[in-house]
């Protein structure tokens, strides 16, 4: 895995993209079916090359990239609080992870039975996603603090909902993952916000630049 500013930029914006689709479940939102796709996607590339490989194409991760100017130095609109505590708890936890190699095992288990699954339905299946929510289930949320999702009651009681919330953070952990290989660090970030910020922007404007 390259360790550049740009490879940083495409993981934090998968991680932000991915928190962002939590909080558009758990509300009750409507959620862009390219970025669902990418994210939940980005779960099952365990032996990419580089960060982009993992998310497949920039379009599918514009969402996040926007996200990385806004929440790191409030370009368009102020730092989503609620969007902040679920990325740094993601990162939180994601080091944890590292420390139990037995659930690392069972992950690598149940990503590869969802994949398998994946390739019989589809990639945002609901027998694929309620998967992948069961192996989350089974290891991340054994792990402390647990993630407490806010949004409406009725959304975060809908079973599917559900769901979808947990492939989600499980999407999140796995460009958790992928910000640590690329050497992401939470004081490299306070260091190097606006260089992270500006290789967002970069990419933003190379997916955009065919457009134009």
């Amino acid at each position: 895995m390259h360790r550049t500013e740009a490879e940083r930029a495409l993981a934090l914006a998968g991680l932000l993209q991915a928190c962002r689709l939590v909080q558009q479940v758990a509300h009750g939102r409507p959620r862009d079916t390219q970025a669902l796709e990418t994210s939940i996607g980005s779960i099952f590339k365990l032996d990419a090359g580089s960060a982009l490989e993992v998310y497949g194409s920039l379009g599918g991760l514009r969402t996040g990239l926007e996200l990385v100017g806004q929440q790191l130095e409030g370009r368009s609109a102020k730092p989503d609080l609620e969007l902040s505590r679920y990325a740094i708890a993601i990162l939180h936890l994601e080091r944890k992870l590292g420390q139990h190699p037995q659930l690392l095992q069972r992950i690598k288990t149940g990503v590869e039975m969802a994949l398998s699954q994946a390739d019989y339905f589809s990639l945002i299946h609901p027998t694929v996603i309620a998967s992948l929510a069961e192996t989350y289930q089974q290891t991340v949320s054994t792990l402390t603090p647990r993630i407490m999702v806010q949004g409406d009651q009725t959304q975060l009681d809908n079973p599917d909902n559900a769901s979808w919330i947990r492939a989600l953070l499980l999407a999140a952990i796995r460009s958790a993952v992928l910000w640590r290989q690329a050497g992401g660090r939470r004081w490299k970030l306070l260091l190097s916000r606006r260089k992270v910020v500006s290789a967002a922007q970069r990419w933003l404007e190379q997916e955009r630049g065919p457009l134009h």
